[in-house]
């Protein structure tokens, strides 16, 4: 029997728990009350209050069984005994690890969905998975963000939506972290042997590997972490096998000999992506190369220029162009390798560039990409002079004195000996762009090894086809061109690795013999494959490479779901996935190989939209590198500003495919906007009230209905305002136009709900003697913005807008719980009043106008004012101010009493003592300028500020009156410089009218 655990909540428990005899002997010993039990028992599903029961995997007590865990539907632990007050301010350091613990537990990640109707679409995300051995950095962040608002969007959207997490065995990072590990103990692998190295790297992983999962959670990301996989799992690793044999069955797979990125210290092939460049100091070495054929017409040897001299072991020919008339005389003759004396053709090819160094360009096919092509295309020989652990090998019966050399120790020496020799020409400093390891460090060294590939060009074609028919879709569509030029260039694909972490290549040889193999699922299978080819004595041995990690992860989305195995229920409910989201960097080394191998081996494609998030680089827009040292750390934002802060920033300031600069100023603003978004919170809550009686203000927040004898105007903008932001968001976030969506949600948040309704509804409460039902309305009004925009942001910032919505009266009174993230996306069933907005924005222009004037004028914030607006022709505007005169003077500081609407200009005499705002054609403002301020105090306060003014344009005067400065000075430090002039007589100019004014005004 597996164990059972109380806890301190409530939950759901079955009818079958409650009529077995072991669950109430367990209930009766707990906190529930018998009659309880019997009150309840005969529900199907029924809910036990205070402590409940939750399972902790399956149970089985003889013929019962009951899957687990049981849902949980308690409050959570963040708002519980607060009844629904909130705090003056949001603590994300104390609330987002208890609000996400709350998820995780009651299981709002899951989806609930055991069989989905075909005619339901579900929206399905697979996670790409990090590697086990990393930490969180912004790339994840950016990514795991965009993921997650797509996911909670469609999960309250109402469709079947799963998220499924895991995570990369990340072979090469992952052995390498074990084996320095051993080596700080004194052991090595080799020592120790395969076996024992995986029990090592085994006990590393699960002691440590799960690390960057709790770092995703940080960030709220809601995936089914009760699926989350791992791409070494046996389940993972029977898939990477099965698609080997299929596609070595299909002629797909080979064994061969070609040119790849060899890693010395690592001592096996990287892919490309594991290969980084980087711009160092060089030299190009230019030297002689002797000709075997030499005539009165020709020179004794051709002036040659390479950046690495030791390769010059491996030459088999010299190259130049056809059209290059320096050399053409010499395309057929022969030189002779320094110190080797092997005798190679000089050839021609439109590959050389004749500006490059002299012209001549040394072949070496063994050690380099260009040269390795070049010679296929000549047929050249291959001669590899460097080893797979970077040191000199032999490269001729006749000379040995570099061999055993470090392959850069032999440059030094090599070059040595050509100077000796009167061979060397001279050196040039360069930068180069030099392949590095990204797990090693060291450079990479090109070597012509056999290995293990994929004949790519056969999957290319049709991950074409997907995307010309518009099958997948990728965004931003720039990226189909780069996509395209990928594939119809592809080379075939290194998949082996000399490695011990990773799936072992399922190949067995035959007594040893490389040429004699059998591609088998395990080796019993390539035992009775050997016995069929007529082999009776024999010893099978496993390939001990494994595979590239790319090939594993290139299976994800559908090994994910069950594959090989069809008939799984997750294959058939949520294959194909929906979206693809990840760094548009790895479109051709991960993506493409996904949709290659997903058509091959399943038919059908794996997603049907690429998302492509940019690179996320400082506030400089460097990107980040630990030698810059301008690395952000997720978690140190996170601690700072918190989680939602930081989600909101990465996904508002970019879009699809557009690298984003990441200022901390940035951060902050936008953990300011969550402080708003609080404090939005708690005036609602405590303006609208969460007694009973006003709880059903709070309820069925969308079926407002709503008539111009209803509500006002300001009501009639907000509600308008927030259809079509309901609609907005809405649409852009179906068209994954992500960062687009959250701004509108930020610019209604903040200004046209904050800044405009939310004031106007303080009064209009505030106003005791005012129109009771005008108060009600608003505080329905508020109620129902509060609630849909909560919704609309919770995507983006979740844990706040959780905080936030727990509290809200109709949510605290429920008996049961659940999430923001399980309710209803909204759907807005009112139309828009697009006259009622146009109106309202002309009295925010009033408003404004109104402030301007007074800021201009420098009159104190506290001081109400007299004001005159003159509207030409009867209107709505003129009609709210008259109903609604305390909103207008408490928004534009006016004295209610000296407040007054007009519809013809003031006489001239009148005007001359005003100041006159122009709003648009049929509307102006005329503010009395006596009692805006004190005359003497103002023009004390101008008089002081003009006279620093001229201080100040003086000195600038006397600086461009200087020759020296003139003749000397940078010319954009001259063009500032009297640019800051100009600027400064405005200013003196304005100040100065506004002086003349004040005297008139005395």
């Amino acid at each position: 029997m597996k164990v059972l655990m109380f806890v301190p909540s409530a939950a759901y428990l079955q009818k079958p728990w409650l009529q077995s005899q072991l669950c109430r002997q367990l209930l009766n010993k707990s906190t529930q009350q018998k009659s309880s039990l019997q009150s309840c028992k005969y529900l199907s599903c029924t809910f036990v209050g205070y402590a409940s029961l939750r399972m902790c995997g399956n149970a089985d007590f003889g013929t019962l069984r009951t899957k687990a865990p049981l849902k949980l539907e308690q409050r959570p632990s963040f708002v519980r005994d607060e009844h629904g007050s909130m705090p003056k301010n949001f603590d994300p350091a104390t609330a987002e690890e208890s609000i996400y613990a709350w998820w995780e537990a009651s299981g709002f990640f899951s989806p609930k969905e055991r069989k989905i109707d075909k005619a339901v679409r579900p929206f399905v995300i697979v996670m790409p998975p990090p590697n086990v051995t990393g930490g969180l950095h912004m790339g994840h962040a950016i990514g795991t963000t965009i993921e997650d608002i797509l996911i909670r969007f469609h999960r309250m959207k109402g469709r079947p939506a799963l998220w499924l997490p895991g995570t990369d065995h990340a072979g090469i990072a992952t052995q390498l972290l074990v084996e320095r590990a051993l080596n700080a103990e004194g052991k090595s692998r080799t020592e120790i042997g395969r076996d024992a190295f995986l029990e090592h790297v085994w006990q590393w992983k699960n002691e440590k590997g799960g690390y960057i999962t709790k770092q995703l959670r940080k960030l709220g990301a809601s995936a089914d972490w009760k699926r989350e996989k791992f791409t070494l799992s046996p389940e993972h690793s029977q898939a990477v096998t099965e698609a080997f044999v299929r596609l070595h069955d299909a002629g797909l797979i080979y064994r061969g000999s070609y040119m790849v990125n060899w890693s010395p210290a690592l001592q096996t092939a990287v892919s490309d992506l594991e290969v980084e460049f980087s711009e160092e100091p060089g030299k190009l070495f230019f030297f002689k190369y002797p000709l075997a054929e030499q005539s009165g017409e020709t020179a004794a040897f051709l002036p040659v220029a390479t950046t690495r001299p030791e390769t010059i072991l491996g030459d088999t020919a010299l190259c130049v162009h056809p059209n290059d008339t320096r050399y053409q005389k010499y395309i057929g003759m022969h030189a002779l390798v320094p110190f080797v004396g092997r005798r190679i053709p000089i050839i021609a090819d439109d590959h050389v560039d004749p500006e490059f160094g002299t012209g001549v360009l040394k072949i070496t096919p063994g050690h380099d990409r260009n040269d390795h092509e070049i010679g296929r295309m000549h047929e050249l020989p291959i001669v590899t002079v460097i080893g797979k652990d970077g040191r000199i090998i032999p490269y001729s019966g006749e000379d040995a004195r570099y061999v055993g050399l470090d392959r850069f120790e032999c440059r030094e020496r090599l070059w040595a000996d050509l100077q000796r020799d009167g061979l060397a020409i001279r050196t040039e400093s360069r930068t180069m762009r030099v392949p590095r390891s990204q797990r090693g460090g060291e450079i990479i060294e090109p070597l012509v090894s056999t290995q293990w590939f994929v004949r790519v060009k056969p999957l290319a074609e049709k991950a074409l086809e997907a995307v010309r028919q518009r099958r997948i879709r990728i965004l931003p569509e720039r990226f189909e061109k780069i996509y395209f030029h990928w594939l119809e260039n592809i080379e075939d694909w290194c998949i082996s690795r000399q490695l011990w972490w990773g799936h072992r290549i399922p190949v067995y040889y035959l007594n040893g013999d490389e040429g004699c193999y059998f591609v088998a699922r395990d080796i019993e299978e390539a035992r009775g494959k050997a016995f069929a080819a007529g082999k009776n004595d024999f010893i099978l041995e496993q390939d001990p490479d494994v595979l590239d990690t790319w090939f594993s992860s290139g299976l994800w989305p559908f090994s994910t779901m069950g594959w090989p195995d069809e008939s799984r229920a997750d294959f058939q409910n949520y294959f194909p996935g929906t979206v693809l989201e990840t760094g548009y960097d790895i479109l051709f080394f991960w993506v493409a190989r996904m949709i290659m191998l997903s058509l091959e081996l399943t038919g059908e494609i794996p997603f049907e939209t690429i998302y492509l998030h940019g690179l996320v680089r400082d506030a400089n827009g460097r990107k980040m590198s630990k030698t810059l040292g301008n690395v952000i750390d997720p978690l140190e934002i996170i601690g700072k500003y918190g989680t939602d802060a930081l989600r909101f920033t990465l996904v508002t300031g970019s879009a699809a495919g557009r690298d984003i600069s990441l200022a901390e100023e940035r951060i902050a603003a936008s953990r300011n906007f969550a402080n708003k978004v609080w404090n939005i919170a708690r005036f609602v809550i405590n303006a609208v009230g969460n007694g009973p009686s006003d709880e059903k203000l709070w309820l069925e927040p969308t079926n407002l209905g709503w008539s111009e004898h209803d509500l006002d105007l300001a009501d009639r903008f907000i509600l308008s305002q927030l259809s079509r932001l309901v609609q907005d968001v809405t649409g852009l976030l179906e068209e994954f136009e992500i960062g687009d969506a959250g701004q509108r949600i930020y610019d209604f948040l903040w200004e046209d709900f904050a800044d405009w309704y939310v004031e106007i509804a303080k009064v209009v409460l505030r106003d005791t003697n005012g129109d009771l039902h005008a108060a009600r309305q608003s505080k329905r009004i508020l109620a129902v913005t509060l609630d849909i925009c909560l919704r609309l942001l919770h995507p983006y910032m979740p844990f706040i807008t959780e905080a936030a919505y727990q509290r809200l009266p109709h949510i605290v009174n429920r008996e049961h719980m659940l999430s923001l993230m399980c309710q209803p996306w909204p759907e807005v069933e009112w139309c828009r009043d697009e006259a009622s907005v146009t109106t309202f924005r002309r009295f925010q222009d009033v408003v404004r106008k109104i402030r301007n004037a007074r800021s201009s004028y420098g009159v104190e914030p506290s001081r109400r004012i007299a004001a005159w607006v003159m509207v030409r022709a009867e209107h709505d505007l003129e009609r709210y101010i008259e109903s609604r005169p305390m909103v207008f003077a408490a928004l534009a500081k006016l004295d209610e009493d000296l407040m007054k609407i007009i519809h013809t200009p003031p006489a001239l005499e009148v005007v001359q003592k005003c100041v006159h705002v122009i709003v648009d054609d049929d509307t102006e403002v005329f503010l009395p300028m006596k009692g805006l301020f004190d005359v003497q105090v103002e023009r004390e306060r101008l008089g002081k500020q003009l006279r620093k003014l001229q201080a100040d344009i003086m000195g600038l005067e006397r600086r461009l009156s200087a020759k020296g400065f003139l003749q000397n000075a940078p010319p954009h430090i001259v063009e500032e410089t009297q640019q800051k002039r100009k600027e400064l007589q405005d200013t003196i100019s304005s100040i100065s009218d506004r002086l003349k004014m004040i005297d008139e005004l005395a």
